[in-house]
Formats: C-alpha cells, sequence, structure tokens
C-alpha cells in the first residue's frame, strides 16, 4: 500500500436516519489496498451502520459510495460480495452444529465433475483439501476439522469465521470486534491472521474498542464521533491519549486522512 494509492472503497458524506435517530450525520471513510483502517468510536458513534452501510445491508439515505472510483448505486449484500468485498460480524454467522469445513464453503459448497456435480453432489474431498491449504496459508490452527465449531474454542470460531472471509474476498474484508471475548493467545492469532491478510494485498477494516488491539496492527485509524468522521490519524506517532480524545471530544483534533484527489485535476 502507498499513500498515494487511490482508495478502493470511499464514502463520502453518508447519510442515515432511522426515525428520529440520525446514526450517520454525513460521514466518510476511505481504504485502500493492502492496509488495515481502523474504524473506531464510542458505543452510538455510528460503527456499525457505517459497515452494514459499505456492506451493502442498510442503504444511505443521502452520500454516495464509490468503488475503484465508481459509483455504486442500489447496493445489495450481494452485489458488494461480488466486488470482492466479505464482512465478519460479531456472531461470526456460522453453522454451529457443521464441522469447520462445511462452514468454509457454506452456501459456496464445490459439486463434483459431471452428471453428479449436476445432481448435486458435493465434491467433500476437494473441500477438505483446499480448506488444509487455507487454513495452513492464513496460520489457522483446527484441531479437529471434522468436529462441529459448537465444540471448538472462541479463537477457533473467530479463525474459520475470518479464513471464511478470506477465501472468498479479493479486495477488502470488514471484521467487527474479532477479538471480543479472546484471551491473550487467541486474540494474538487473530492479530497475526489480520496481518497475513493485509501482506496478501487485501484492504482490512478492523472495528474495535481495543486500542492495544488497534495500535497493534493498524496503518490509518479513523474516528467516528456522533455520526461523522471527525479525526484520522496515521498509525506513526499517535497514542491511546489522541485517540480516545478525539472519540470523546475532548479536544478538536484535525483529520489527517489524505484527501483523494482526481487524477484528471491533478493535470490541469
Amino acid at each position: 500500500m502507498v499513500a498515494a494509492d487511490p482508495p478502493i472503497l470511499e464514502a463520502r458524506g453518508l447519510v442515515k436516519t432511522f426515525g428520529r435517530v440520525e446514526a450517520l450525520r454525513g460521514a466518510d471513510f476511505s481504504i485502500r489496498a493492502g492496509e488495515v483502517v481502523a474504524l473506531v468510536g464510542d458505543n452510538g458513534a455510528g460503527k456499525s451502520t457505517l459497515v452494514k452501510t459499505l456492506a451493502g445491508v442498510i442503504a444511505p439515505d443521502r452520500g454516495e459510495i464509490l468503488f475503484d472510483g465508481a459509483e455504486v448505486a442500489h447496493s445489495t449484500p450481494e452485489t458488494i460480495r461480488e466486488l470482492g468485498v466479505e464482512t465478519v460480524y460479531q456472531d461470526l454467522a456460522l453453522a454451529p452444529t457443521l464441522d469447520a469445513v462445511e462452514n468454509l464453503f457454506l452456501g459456496r459448497e464445490l459439486r463434483r465433475a459431471g452428471l453428479l456435480g449436476r445432481l448435486g453432489f458435493i465434491n467433500r474431498p476437494a473441500m477438505r483439501a483446499e480448506s488444509a491449504r487455507l487454513f495452513d496459508d492464513l496460520g489457522v490452527r483446527i484441531q479437529d476439522a471434522a468436529s462441529p465449531v459448537a465444540r471448538m474454542s472462541g479463537g477457533q470460531r473467530q479463525g474459520i469465521a475470518v479464513a471464511r472471509a478470506a477465501a472468498w474476498a479479493s479486495r477488502i474484508i470488514f471484521l467487527d470486534e474479532p477479538t471480543a471475548a479472546l484471551g491473550v493467545v487467541q486474540t494474538q492469532n487473530v492479530l497475526d491472521l489480520i496481518r497475513r491478510i493485509r501482506d496478501k494485498g487485501i484492504g482490512v477494516v478492523l472495528i474495535s474498542h481495543s486500542m492495544p488491539d488497534v495500535l497493534a496492527v493498524a496503518d490509518r485509524i479513523q474516528v467516528l464521533r456522533l455520526g461523522r468522521r471527525v479525526a484520522g490519524f496515521e498509525r506513526a506517532g499517535v497514542t491511546v491519549s489522541d485517540i480516545v480524545a478525539a472519540m470523546t471530544g475532548a479536544v478538536d483534533t484535525p483529520d489527517q486522512t489524505p484527501a483523494v484527489t482526481d487524477p484528471s485535476e491533478e493535470e490541469r
């Protein structure tokens, strides 16, 4: 990732209201390829609404969303996934009675070749082999891939959910509180997984209340307060106090998020 690179995904002036509640009040956001952007803010700042809007779950009332510089209109979760974007929510959306391999390919099962495939038969050996390769590539440790995920630890379940997103995402992954309720070792495993995904050139959006986790992996930090982006920091030199001050409004923090320039304007 180079600071001058254009963003993959950019939001400009997003507004969303639910009755009298203004969840987003002109929110901005941007992420480039191969970087981790932390999205932080106090409860009620609008983080979840912004993520669901960018993921196509919620339609904004006003504002625009651009992907590779082109406006995305009437987005849905399906159209956003087709662009190479995956989201891992806090509940992980895993099927507890299915094993790791079945969860990894849930809704995207590999079919057998020929007539059997057309009749709906699943190619389980190919799915197991691909899952093993992916887990090994990302450093996800699953003690028994044939065991139902309900019997697995929180760290293993989180690893499966993130690996599933990484298997299908080619551009961006949203991770909503991926280390919540995890122990120290499990948290470190998830942070290492985030770094591996970033090193593959995929942008990672990390939504987190854990400032140590944010400072450990984020390249940039964007702060929401009352439905707006009120500050943006580069990782170098920023402190927890700087971030908390922006989150609470204790100080008027300038937004350091680089402005996006239309290349055609530079040529004029």
